[in-house]
């Protein structure tokens, strides 16, 4: 027997929410003006009304990076289908740790 359409509507809510980054304690997904509505209140209140919530994206791939963490780990947390999408996205980074890799090298051998 087909199920009915709450049940239905029931099933698609949770798969959904399993796809989701974030679900409700109920298992339902986040809405993302709610998200955008707390997000705006929490900066309002830090004084920080020039950070938008995607430069927190930004922020956290540029410190794994330069922390170390392996490319394909931060392909993998950003949800990048492709290394080429993340490195070039991040490559201001990279001159930083080129003069990290080259100090490195300068220790090992005692330059």
């Amino acid at each position: 027997m087909r199920a009915g359409p709450q049940a239905r509507a029931r099933r698609g809510k949770r798969r959904a929410a399993e796809r989701s980054v974030a679900a409700l304690s109920i298992g339902t997904p986040v809405e993302p003006r709610n998200v955008n509505r707390r997000w705006d209140e929490l900066r309002r209140r830090a004084g920080l009304d020039w950070l938008r919530l995607h430069d927190l994206r930004h922020g956290c791939a540029t410190l794994l990076l330069a922390k170390g963490v392996p490319d394909r780990v931060i392909m993998e947390v950003l949800g990048h289908a492709e290394i080429g999408v993340t490195m070039n996205t991040y490559a201001h980074v990279l001159p930083v740790l080129r003069q990290e890799a080259a100090d490195a090298m300068d220790e090992l051998f005692g330059a």
